[in-house]
């Protein structure tokens, strides 16, 4: 069987690493480290005033991890052993820690196995503490109600402009995610722009079906999504959604190299010859040190009419159930980890986006750019609606029923009608294929 990522980037991608070390502690790879893979560095069935945690992520990020078991020993009197473990061996060592019934106490996992997921403890009484405001469209859960994971942090796709063009061209910005623009909207004003400042592309757009899948919530549609039975199928909102997306790839508002031969377009946007970029919320640590020429801005995202993203988990929370000693303090750190005054320290010290609202942290940047852009998202992500957080439920769905999406077959498909090779409609008829053969169905 094989696991189910709840993100397509990962913690040691590219874009996260560019994402995150601004906004970590500084400090030198070998003294964040705190474990390797070494045979029995993080054995499990802990006690009541010893756990295991493990995670994996970059060094650097793991900085509010640490600060926070440092706090919990002083508060609680349990040592938390915290194990980060690189990520290219991460899913094999959960996998064999598993078979030989050693698993951690704790784990940050970025991805949940059918091998281990009986072993999950129950969150539930965390994610449904009204204190923590814990966002429910982005918990995993099994067809009981059982809380099998809590997100660490949460990712969001979202709107770059190069504001430095705008104000050239005189065009006026959304000022609040409450009166934001349509689509439509904004493509006409980001054509003008263009016209007016003799720019060559009006927007890049990420090749991801995360993104698209965005776009098409805030248009009304579902995407490929699944009925009861778990038959995949395309409303008619997403059918006007992808037509209107393909069209707009004529070179002139969007470039076609992207979709159809995998061009940069976060290097388009920042080489300054584009208005505005469609990506997400790890793009703004790399913005605030990258890009001088101009000034940019996260802005709003569109709504028309839904006001949505596509929101995954930067990673899942997850406790097992090693011996009952151990659970019960396993699930109380978890229960101290998510309140508020707890778990804002982490996402400041961290560079998270927090999946409990109201939390207003407070983060490092020096780039008022970024800083408005990390306020921007925490506004935003209280206001989409449901949708939003369908594909990462459906992916926990998929795990638990031994299945993966293994290749979405979104890009490739839309690659050949951007290029003229089929019509949009073909193309979904293809990815709902695609999407049937590989997690369609009952278990």
């Amino acid at each position: 069987m094989t696991s189910v990522g709840v993100r397509r980037s990962r913690r040691l991608g590219r874009g996260v690493i560019r994402r995150v070390v601004p906004l970590a502690a500084v400090a030198t790879a070998g003294a964040l480290l705190l474990s390797a893979c070494g045979s029995g560095s993080g054995s499990s069935g802990g006690d009541s005033k010893s756990l295991t945690f493990w995670i994996s992520t970059v060094p650097g990020q793991d900085a509010g991890w640490k600060k926070l078991v440092a706090q919990y020993k002083k508060d609680a009197g349990v040592d938390v052993k915290l194990v980060n473990i690189p990520y290219d061996g991460y899913t094999t060592k959960l996998k064999n820690a598993a078979q030989a019934n050693s698993l951690p106490d704790v784990a940050a996992v970025p991805s949940l196995d059918p091998i281990w997921s009986g072993k999950l403890l129950d969150l539930k009484s965390i994610a449904d503490n009204k204190t923590n405001k814990i966002n429910a469209n982005f918990l995993a859960k099994d067809s009981s109600g059982k809380v099998l994971a809590i997100p660490s942090d949460v990712t969001a796709s979202g709107l770059f402009v190069n504001k430095t063009l705008f104000k050239k061209a005189g065009v006026a910005l959304p000022a609040s995610p409450d009166k934001t623009w349509t689509w439509t909207d904004f493509i006409k004003a980001a054509n003008t722009v263009r016209e007016k400042t003799g720019v060559k592309y009006s927007l890049t757009f990420d090749q991801s079906p995360s993104r698209l899948r965005a776009m098409v919530y805030e248009m009304g549609g579902k995407y490929v999504h699944a009925d009861s039975s778990g038959k995949f199928s395309v409303d008619d909102a997403t059918k006007k959604a992808v037509n209107y997306f393909v069209g707009l790839n004529d070179d002139k508002t969007m470039p076609k190299s992207v979709w159809t031969s995998g061009a940069d377009p976060s290097a388009m946007f920042q080489s300054g010859d584009v208005v505005a970029y469609w990506s997400g919320v790890w793009q703004v640590a790399s913005f605030a040190e990258s890009i001088k020429k101009f000034e940019w801005a996260s802005v709003p995202t569109p709504a028309q009419p839904v006001q949505a993203s596509d929101v995954n988990a930067g990673g899942m929370m997850v406790g097992f159930n090693n011996n009952g000693e151990a659970a019960t303090a396993a699930t109380k750190f978890m229960s101290w980890l998510y309140e508020p005054d707890h778990y804002r320290v982490l996402c400041e010290t961290s560079g998270f986006l927090p999946v409990e609202s109201g939390l207003n942290p407070k983060y490092p940047f020096t780039s008022e750019a970024a800083q408005a852009a990390f306020k921007l998202y925490n506004e935003e992500i209280p206001l989409y609606a449901p949708i939003s957080g369908y594909f990462n439920g459906a992916q926990t769905d998929w795990v638990l029923k031994g299945k993966s999406l293994t290749e979405d077959p979104t890009k490739t498909e839309l690659g050949k009608a951007i290029n003229g090779q089929q019509s949009a409609d073909k193309a979904l008829e293809n990815i709902v294929a695609g999407y049937n053969q590989q997690v369609g169905g009952g278990s």
